[in-house]
């Protein structure tokens, strides 16, 4: 009975054996079959990105006669040299303009040739001779509500702040804007946002060849500058908490906050720890911008207007920018300083004074407070 039983059982075990020597050989064939897989996509990566940067031809060269517009972005000179059969792939050219972190781009008429490398191309763009003057100039400052911008707009231009504001409110055109550019979403068009595009119109200044460009183009011009701005953080947002909207809203806040870069970061710190800790945001600038008027301060009774801007009765996030941030809140948004502060109040003098309590916080309330007032009282 013994020996019956024990030979099932040996052969049961070289069974299991041979299966396991099966499944071992699975496995490394399978490594072998990724590695060298891994290694067909490197190599294929690394001469696609190689020939990418060489020279379109070098055997055969060609001279083209290439024009750069003023204010075009790498993005746009990308597009402009692979149209004209000068570079092979026009966003690595703007992506490898960024990794050498280059710029200086002249506006000008250019003669390049198609035995250039990207890197030729580069250094050949700095030196261009600029052609054409522009028409029309004008700088937009930062902190701007959307309907100042109009009035800026307006005061550069023949067109009426009304006709700016019409276009801006142009639901088809925003929807079609949405499809364009990848850091606008349909949260610029949920309930309760007064302005789709408040917050998205880069402050800055900005030079046209033509006197009296057409109001789309003004505001698509803008729109590029945002997006430069906001892409090389597009990672971060992607794997974070938060949406580009909502970061944007933020920085929207700091700018109407802070004077000072170095304030903007703190301010930055102070609105993450409260949200991290569900705390109300409690911004008078908020409040002001729900209530549509500039204010030096607010009253009790301006923090029960009841709007989604208002971050007094309403937790979390605003529905949207409550004006144009610029880089430097941009990036504090997206970098807030690491602080233990969860108040901070700003003077009249533009000085931040920080808290980690309540009761430090409005201490400094009442002993500044009627700065503010007096402030008020003289205009």
């Amino acid at each position: 009975m013994s020996d019956s039983n024990e030979k099932p059982r040996n052969d049961l075990y070289e069974e299991r054996v041979s299966q396991a020597k099966v499944v071992r050989k699975i496995v490394f064939f399978c490594v072998i079959g990724l590695i060298l897989i891994g290694s067909i996509l490197l190599t294929s990566g690394y001469f696609y990105i190689k020939n990418a940067l060489g020279p379109m031809n070098e055997e055969n060269p060609q001279e083209v006669e290439v024009t750069i517009p003023i204010g075009s972005s790498a993005s746009q000179i990308g597009t402009i040299l692979e149209e004209e059969g000068l570079v092979r792939n026009g966003t690595l050219f703007r992506y490898f303009v960024r990794y050498k972190n280059e710029s200086g781009f002249q506006a000008g008429d250019y003669v390049l040739s198609t035995a250039m490398t990207m890197d030729d191309m580069i250094e050949a763009l700095k030196d261009g001779r600029v052609i054409q003057e522009a028409e029309l100039v004008f700088t937009v400052p930062e902190g701007l509500w959307l309907e100042d911008i109009a009035n800026v707009i307006a005061g550069n231009t023949e067109h009426s702040a009304e006709e700016v504001m019409e276009v801006l409110n142009d639901r088809e055109y925003i929807e079609s804007l949405i499809h364009r550019y990848a850091m606008l979403t349909d949260e610029v068009l949920q309930e309760g946002i007064r302005y789709p595009l408040e917050g998205y119109l880069f402050p800055a200044r900005y030079d046209f060849l033509e006197a009296n460009p057409p109001i789309k183009q003004i505001i698509e011009t803008m729109l590029d500058r945002t997006e430069a701005e906001v892409e090389p953080f597009l990672a971060e947002v992607e794997e974070g908490e938060y949406t580009l909207h909502n970061i944007l809203t933020l920085a929207s806040i700091i700018e109407r906050e802070a004077q000072q870069s170095e304030d903007r970061y703190l301010i930055s710190g102070v609105l993450y720890n409260r949200l991290e800790q569900g705390m109300r945001l409690q911004v008078d600038p908020t409040v002001s911008y729900a209530l549509g008027e500039h204010r030096y301060m607010t009253t009790y009774n301006d923090l029960e207007v009841d709007s989604p801007y208002n971050t007094y009765l309403y937790a979390g996030i605003p529905v949207g920018p409550i004006a144009s941030p610029g880089s430097d809140s941009i990036r504090a948004a997206f970098q807030p300083e690491d602080t233990d502060y969860l108040y901070f109040y700003a003077r009249y003098n533009g000085e931040v004074i920080y808290n980690e309590t309540y009761e430090g916080h409005n201490e400094t309330h009442q002993m500044y407070r009627n700065e503010w007032i007096e402030a008020e009282s003289e205009e």
